[in-house]
């Protein structure tokens, strides 16, 4: 983002959710389990895909409208996030960056000069 401003260039990540497509729910197939890999971590990918299977809260239409809507906002923002599950989980993982980090704060200024 840095990079780019001299140039009035705007850069936005998009950290979307899970969005209801045919993609997801229609071409996706898995092949039957091996029993070899029952005990390696590709089950734990198996597992992923096949709860991949509920239906998705995110609506693909409205996803698109806010990406394209961001792009004429200014100055761009650094980030939108779309879905409630997308918030949520990025709400969960911040929250619990913060009480770890609120844990480090004595070692973090014991370690400046005096």
């Amino acid at each position: 983002m840095a990079e780019v401003a001299p140039f009035n260039i705007g850069v936005t990540i998009v950290e979307p959710g899970s969005a209801r497509t045919n993609f997801r729910y229609q071409s996706s197939t898995l092949a039957p389990k091996i029993d070899a890999y029952e005990a390696s971590p590709a089950i734990h990918a198996r597992r992923i895909i096949e709860e991949a299977k509920a239906p998705s809260l995110g609506d693909p239409a409205k996803m698109a409208a806010a990406m394209i809507n961001s792009v004429d906002r200014n100055p761009a923002p650094k980030r939108i996030v779309l879905g409630s599950d997308a918030y949520s989980t990025i709400h969960k993982a911040l929250t619990e960056r913060l009480a770890e980090l609120e844990q480090q704060k004595d070692l973090a200024f014991s370690t400046d000069f005096n």
